[in-house]
This record gives C-alpha cells, structure tokens and sequence, in this order.
C-alpha cells in the first residue's frame, strides 16, 4: 500500500502532539495537521497543573487518579525546566467535606500512584505557619500537600519539537477539510489557513485528536459513527490573572459552597492565577471568553479565605478554554469524567482512532495508548522492531536533560556561563528552553551577538529560534503560547514584535 504517510494526525493539542511524537519514535511516518497554532485552544487555557486530580476521588475515578499521580513523576523527570513541584494549601473551612474526608482523600493521594520526587501530604496549624498569614483568622487548620506545575502550551511545542525530529511533519495554520477512503486508503484534504490552498495526502491510519471540534471531525465528513462512539460535552473554564496576592511559592486549594475547588497560583513571578470556572458551553470552541459571573464567582472565591479581597476590577488578563469532554450524562459540568476514551473504528475501509475526553496530565500514556492500538494494524511494523516498545517515559523532551533534574544548579551554571547577560533573562531562557538554550544562544559572546533589541530583554535571536523550530508565526504566538512574555513588557515592546513578525 503505498501512502504519503503512515499516520496523520488532525490536531495540535497536548494529545495531538503527544501521539505525534510516540508515534515517529517508533519509525512511523507521521503529518500532524493543525488548523491553527499550537496548543492554540485547549491545551493553553488549563490551569497548568500536573496533578492527581484530588477532587476526583469524590467520584471514585481512582484509575484515572493512580495515572494521573504516576505520570505526575514521570514528567518531573522528562521535564525539570516546564514542570516542577508546588506545595498546595487546602484550609479547612466549617460546612465543607469534613477533615476526616480529606485525611483520608489524602492518604490515598499519597499511596496511590508512589511518591519519588514528592512531599506527603500532612496536616498545617494555619495560625502558626507562615502558608496561614495569608488566609483570614477564621481558617485555623489546613491541610498541605504537593503536586506539580507546567507550562501547558511549551509542553505542545516541545512534544512536537521532538516528534519532528523524529521525523514527523508538523504543519500549523493547516485544516482537515477533508476525509474520505479509497481503496483502502485515507485521502485527508488539508487547507492553508492563511492563502486558502489546498493540498490531498494519503495515509494508512489516521488519528482525530483535534478536541473540542472531534465529533465535527466525523459528523462533517458524513462518518457514520457506531452507537457506542462517544458525544463531547463542551465546558467552558475561565480563569483571571491578578498582582500577586501573597508572599511565597505555595499555592492554594480553596473549597467552595458549590463543592467546586478554585485554586489560587503563583504565577509568572508577579502574579496570582485563579481559576478554574466550569459551566456547560455552545458557542464557537475557538472563541470562549470569560463572562463578568464569572470573573465575580472566582473573587468571591478568594473573598472567602483571604484576608486581603479583590474584585473584578483588579483583573489583569483573564482567559478561557473549553474542555471536551466525554458526555457521560452527569448533571453538573464538575461532576463529568476528567477520563479519555479512544475509539477504535475500522468499518470505514482504513483505520480511524478519535480522542474523547482527557487532561494535560495524562496526555502521555493517552498517546502510548493510542499508537499501542495502531501498531498491530501498521503494515510495516515487521520492519521496526522496536515499536512495540514504549520509550517516551524515559527520554527527555527537549531541553529537559538537565543533570539530575536539578534545575537550580542549572540556572546557576547557566548564570555563570552567560554572564554577559541580565540573570532575568537567563533565568527565563533556562525555564522556557532548558539545555536547548545553547542552541539559542549559539556563537553568542554578548548582546550584540543576538541581534535587534525589541526591548524588555526580547531579542532578535530568540524570536529567529521560535520561528525555525517552534513554528511561531505570529506575535501572539511567542507573546502569550510559546511564553507568557504578553503579561511582562511594554506596550511598546509589543508593537516592535509585532512590526518584526509582520503580524
């Protein structure tokens, strides 16, 4: 059978991404088809964390939470610059889940998935502790434990970084508006976002990883589905970003009276993240935007713990996402399954695997999953023998080399090493790229070496690096997906990386 490829992928989320990459690790020829950017819905609205998902043990969901917390240390590992611990404070509050719930919640948080890298869980005197100050007098026990943190849109670039030097092609701004089979093989029409060309490409298999829009993927190109292929519901979740609202590294994990949790995060050194909202949604996937209910019910959030209270107002960028997730027919849009589900359809005359449901932390053994059920219907798996093997649980994504996973001993060396500029924005290369920061800075003796200066320690060099290798396109794209930049500079400094990527 003689293909393009031997898989295209429709998708460029952490899903996408993530079976891109397994997938050409095990000598697969693989198109990842993505009609925007990068992480450019989903997977760069999260809340940013790798976690076991405490809340869902209230669901009884404890597969979902014993993988989650596994895969929680295997990203540590390949991943020190993006990811990292963060020490969560949960206060106890009259007329929520009693302590003995939580306690217990929390023993099987630890026991469940192994702890290497981890603090257990424990209990916090709030009016002793400094994790207390910040929290009204009112909360005087709490409770502590760790989870971890991640640059969720540099995860997608960096999985598809990988993928593609493995071989894969990688091509953004770039739609499936087509899917049909011919003797045998997928013909996927694919359209340029931007000049409206349209190319054909054929492949043995094909993967619909492309979340919110999955069931458009089948509906739209009249794929009769089975009965027992999954619907989506979408559910918007909206977060706001604020000055920091207090002093040190732990975040906290605030009970609602609607038994929701609302976490409140440090954030990009000068800022706090709350979120995460959650209501049920029916507009445009591509288009959520936070409401002021919204924007009210995550201050009234922290009106209820913190001493120092916030409203709207204050908001400085707020943002939102809309999770597709596996309709199971809860009633309440927290309630719904955080698990995913791979459909398996063959009747068509070729392979078609759809992606249903998921989350950010578990993206990696969805992915190891997904190309375990394509490798038995892959012609040339006789040629690999490797590719029964899984391996993207023990090599690095780029730039997560680092010696021992001891990040601060790499920022110190790097501040060392490139002495001749700012330790801020060293310090923010070796978070953002990791080792492949050499590759960056190549050949560079000074400032002068890294080109035009656009201001605020944003230089022409990095952004040359996004646009070779991680498929920036667009100022939004290194502002606010490859980095978080957008909360940091000038307006000014805006406008010049504007006029230089010309859009």
């Amino acid at each position: 059978m003689n293909t393009d490829y031997d898989l295209i992928i429709i998708g460029g989320g952490i899903n996408g991404a993530g079976i891109a990459r397994d997938a050409a690790g095990r000598g697969m020829s693989v198109l990842l088809a993505e009609a925007q950017d990068l992480a450019g819905a989903t997977s760069s609205a999260s809340t940013k964390l790798i976690h076991g998902g405490l809340r869902y043990l209230e669901y009884f969901e404890f597969r979902l939470v014993q993988e989650s917390l596994k895969e929680r240390e295997v990203l540590l590992r390949l991943a020190p610059h993006i990811i990292w611990p963060l020490d969560f404070v949960l206060p106890q509050a009259r007329g929520m889940r009693p302590a003995w719930m939580i306690r217990a919640g929390l023993y099987l948080y630890d026991h469940l998935g192994g702890l290497e890298r981890l603090k257990k869980s424990g209990p916090l005197d709030l009016w002793a502790h400094d994790y207390g100050r910040p929290l009204q007098d009112k909360y005087k026990k709490g409770f502590r434990y760790s989870d971890c943190w991640v640059q969720d849109s540099r995860l997608v670039a960096l999985n598809a970084l990988d993928a593609a030097e493995l071989g894969a092609h990688i091509l953004t701004r770039t739609a499936c508006t087509g899917l049909r089979v011919e003797n045998g093989v997928w013909h996927v029409e694919l359209r340029d976002s931007e000049n409206g060309d349209t190319e054909t490409k054929t492949a043995a298999m094909v993967v619909n990883a492309a979340g919110p829009w999955v069931r458009q993927v089948l509906d739209g190109n009249n794929l009769a589905v089975a009965k027992r292929t999954p619907h989506v519901r979408l559910v918007k979740g909206s977060h706001i970003i604020l000055p920091r609202l207090f002093d040190g590294d732990q975040a906290y994990i605030l009970q609602q009276p609607d038994r929701r949790v609302v976490f409140a995060i440090p954030y990009e050194g000068h800022f706090t993240l709350i979120g995460t909202t959650e209501s049920d949604y029916a507009s445009d996937p591509a288009k959520p935007v936070i409401s002021m209910e919204e924007k009210i019910y995550l201050c009234d959030a922290i009106n209820r713990y913190f001493k120092t209270g916030i409203d709207p107002g204050q908001v400085v960028h707020s943002y939102s996402g809309v999770r597709p997730l596996i309709d199971d027919g809860r009633g309440r849009a927290s309630a719904v399954t955080r698990d995913y589900h791979l459909e398996m359809e063959l009747s068509f005359g070729a392979p078609l695997l759809s992606v249903f449901g998921g989350k950010i932390t578990t993206y990696r053994r969805l992915a190891e999953e997904a190309v375990g059920r394509l490798l038995p219907l892959w012609t040339r798996v006789n040629e690999n023998p490797g590719s029964q093997l899984g391996w993207t649980d023990t090599v690095p994504l780029p730039g997560g080399d680092i010696l021992n996973g001891d990040f601060d001993s790499f920022v110190q060396e790097q501040v060392d090493r490139y002495h001749w500029l700012s330790e801020n924005v060293v310090r923010r290369y070796a978070r953002a790229y990791g080792t492949r920061m050499d590759r960056l800075l190549s050949g560079a003796r000074g400032t002068q070496s890294l080109g035009r200066s656009f201001g605020d320690g944003i230089y022409e060099a990095e952004l040359d690096y996004l646009k070779r290798h991680e498929w920036a396109r667009t100022a939004e794209d290194i502002l606010w997906r490859r980095s978080r930049l957008g909360l940091h500079i000038s307006h000014t400094t805006i406008e010049n990386v504007r006029d230089f990527m010309g859009k």
